[in-house]
């Protein structure tokens, strides 16, 4: 499979089944469960799903007053894919495959309400001055116990026993949860998912998982989707749940998303490197930006009740609005 092939090489004879899906507002894939035979409608970009599923909130319910819905009948979109092809899933009891889709307007105008065709703007206006962002994440997440009521540490699939105590770097837990990694990685590779290095993180049963740089913004948002569903339908696989919340418990350390980023012009060239410690000009203005703006851009960085409750002093969380070089407080 290539990344410009939709089809790829990818047999779905044994899919019974693959599903197309659209990334809601708070990057939840939503969509349709659809009859391989199926297939060339879902390429073909004649699949349609309500303009309004792009707006959704984290409970999958319609926002209060929101104009996608009533105002406009609920009008439906048109999905087209977005090129990224079929991705097979191998964590489902069958074989089957998801089909990345953005949404068109029925004028087939590309619909503004889609947080993908938000962030394919934004990259627009880089290119429009012959910059290039060049992006890697790096997602942090929980393994739990789902057989309670309430979350709970995972038990150790070597020991079986309850994890207890935090495990910054602790490669004992790396190796105790190695099938699971395993799985994860190997998954990464089928999808085209650029994952690097894993640790094991500051929480009883969390870990953190890199991803390579690219200079595509759009494919590294669509890499931290597809992981985060990934790592949600392995764990189910190996008797876990798995959860990016900010911060699922009180009393552990809360999980965080990061976001490294340069700019690179038509050359290449690094344009925040300046080939010492301190950075170019640009680079410091682009920090200028970030702190200017840091408060009003909190309902993108913690969009939820939850997220706040992990940005507290002393937490290793952004309490502050401030910066530093190599500075984690």
């Amino acid at each position: 499979m290539t990344l410009d092939d939709p089809a790829g090489t990818i047999d779905t004879q044994d899919m019974e089944n693959i599903f197309g899906c659209v990334c809601d507002l708070n990057g939840v894939l939503r969509g349709k469960r659809i009859p391989t035979e199926q297939l060339d409608k879902v390429l073909e970009g004649t699949v349609r799903m309500p303009l309004s599923i792009c707006g959704l909130d984290i409970w999958g319910e319609d926002i209060e007053g929101s104009v996608m819905v009533f105002e406009t009948g609920d009008a439906d979109g048109v999905c087209v894919p977005t090129g990224r092809g079929v991705v097979p899933i191998s964590w489902t009891r069958k074989p089957t495959a998801l089909i990345p889709l953005w949404m068109n307007e029925e004028s087939g105008a590309p619909f503004l309400g889609d947080p993908r065709r938000a962030l394919a703007n934004v990259v627009d206006r880089y290119k429009s001055h012959g910059l290039t962002p060049v992006v890697a994440t790096e997602l942090e997440f929980y393994l739990i116990d789902p057989t309670d009521d309430t979350p709970a540490p995972p038990c150790s699939p070597v020991t079986g026993k309850r994890l207890t105590s935090d495990g910054a770097l602790c490669l004992d837990e790396l190796e105790h949860f190695d099938h699971f990694l395993n799985d994860v990685y190997d998954a990464c590779r089928v999808q085209g998912i650029p994952a690097d290095s894993a640790i094991s993180e500051n929480g009883a049963g969390q870990f953190e998982v890199n991803m390579r740089h690219l200079p595509d913004p759009l494919r590294a948002a669509d890499d931290a989707l597809l992981f985060k569903r990934l790592v949600r339908g392995i764990a189910r696989k190996h008797g876990f749940a798995a959860t990016f919340m900010a911060k699922p418990y009180g009393d552990r350390a809360g999980s965080g998303f990061h976001v490294h980023f340069s700019l690179v012009d038509q050359d290449g060239v690094n344009l925040f490197d300046n080939g010492g410690d301190d950075g170019t000009p640009m680079m410091l203005h682009a920090v200028a930006g970030l702190l200017e703006t840091i408060q009003e851009n909190a309902l993108t960085f913690a969009p939820h009740e939850n997220s706040f409750r992990r940005l507290l002093p002393g937490a290793h969380a952004p309490s502050n609005v401030a910066w530093g070089y190599e500075n984690r407080t």
